[in-house]
């Protein structure tokens, strides 16, 4: 009979990519169990527990909070969902905020793109000879949609901008 895998806490901490100092702390909380020990006081970890680990650090980094994770750590991997209802639910709900987040952040990222094509567009276009050039490789510039919000302040940017650049 084989002898289960076991591995230490710097092992642990290397194979999830969470540090050594946060597993202790998940430990203290008791969101994971206390760890098995060696003879001589050292932590001893098992497959399961990496396993543990890395669900806990996938829900953290889509902002659930600890104690919302707590609840889905009970449940064993091989549990079939339709026996808890109430984590389908906060999960669904909680994929929905996701998808909202990625949505804004994408606005943002929209936004960024405008202001450096733009930019880019605007040095082209101040070079006489180079306006036929940057026409011809870049095409039509990309549309963005951007609120007039967004729209307001790159006005009022430009317009610094072009004040600063023409103070110097």
């Amino acid at each position: 009979m084989r002898e289960e895998q076991t591995f230490t806490i710097k092992q642990t901490a290397v194979q999830t990519g969470i540090s050594e100092d946060t597993i202790r702390y998940y430990e203290k909380i008791a969101l994971l169990p206390r760890a098995d020990r060696k003879d001589n006081g050292h932590r001893v970890y098992r497959q399961e527990n990496i396993d543990t680990i890395r669900l806990i650090s996938c829900l953290k980094k889509t902002g659930m909070p600890l104690e919302e994770i707590r609840p889905f750590l009970a449940v064993s991997a091989d549990a079939d969902p339709a026996e808890y209802p109430e984590l389908v639910e906060h999960l669904r709900s909680h994929r929905e905020d996701i998808v909202s987040q990625i949505a804004s952040l994408q606005q943002v990222v929209d936004f960024i793109d405008m202001k450096l094509e733009v930019g880019r567009y605007r040095r082209d276009c101040s070079d006489e000879s180079q306006v036929g050039l940057s026409e011809k490789t870049m095409g039509e510039p990309k549309r963005i949609p951007v609120s007039t919000v967004e729209m307001s302040y790159f006005s009022v940017s430009a317009k610094a901008g072009k004040l600063s650049s023409s103070a110097r």
